[in-house]
This record gives structure tokens, sequence and C-alpha cells, in this order.
């Protein structure tokens, strides 16, 4: 089994979050092959350069987040490229009117439906399209 993880949980895995406590508790114990796109590394970048803007994060404190980032990938993940197909797949995920995503969640769900990964996700309409489509969520509980 596989796990793709968001930005929303790398966040949290990573930095100092309020779902912090959520994301550790969802990875431990685990045994599947973490999945890190670098759409999502992305995200985290700027969810990151975000927190600095608004003075959350200090520069310094912003270069060790990427640094750990792309250490805990190096080490505990298995890196996935973005391609021309996970565009085309999210095109087609945001032309299903009924799923209500934006962008980056298409893009984010494309790639987890390419590496057949189950998809870790804090965010709540991701969550619900992901399931609506038929891809296994963790991380929220999203009710019908």
């Amino acid at each position: 089994m596989s796990l793709d993880l968001d930005a929303s949980v790398l966040v949290a895995l990573l930095t100092n979050d309020p779902h912090t406590d959520r994301a550790t508790a969802l990875l431990q114990g685990l045994r599947v092959v973490l999945v890190v796109s670098d759409f999502a590394a992305a995200e985290f970048a700027s969810s990151i350069g975000r927190r600095v803007r608004m003075g959350e994060l200090t520069a310094d404190q912003a270069r060790v987040a990427f640094m750990t980032l792309d250490t805990w990938i190096s080490r505990s993940a298995l890196a996935m490229e973005t391609t021309p197909s996970d565009i085309r797949e999210s095109t087609a995920l945001l032309r299903r009117l009924d799923l209500g995503l934006r962008t980056p969640d298409a893009v984010n769900l494309a790639i987890a439906r390419r590496a057949d990964a189950d998809l870790a996700t804090f965010d709540v309409r991701l969550a619900a399209s992901a399931r609506a489509v038929g891809t296994t969520v963790v991380g929220v509980e999203v009710r019908s």
C-alpha cells in the first residue's frame, strides 16, 4: 500500500502547526510507502513562504523547514514527479462539476490516483472529492 501526503499533512508533520499531533499520529506505526509529489513540495514551500510573510516564521526557520522536507523525503518517502498525464487527469476532475475541486487539489488527487495510493489530507473538501472518485482517504473524517 502507498500513501500520498498532501501539503496539509506535510506542513503539519514538519512544522509547528495546529495539526502536528494529528499528522504524527497518522503516520506512526504505518508500514506503507509514503509518496510525496513535487507538486506537494511546491505547495509546502508556498505555505511556508506565506507564514514568513505573515510574520509567523522567520526566514531562517523557513530555510530549516525546506531543508527538513528535502531530507525527510530523501530518507522516508518516494518522490514523485508531476507528469502531463496528471494535468490531463486533473482537468478531467475539474470538469466534473459535482466535485467542486480547485486546481491544486485536482492535481494532488490526480497524482495520488496515478500512484495508486491512498490520500492523506486534512483538507475536508479534497477528502470528500477524493472519496467521490473512489480514492481512499486518511486524515480527516468527512460526514455524509
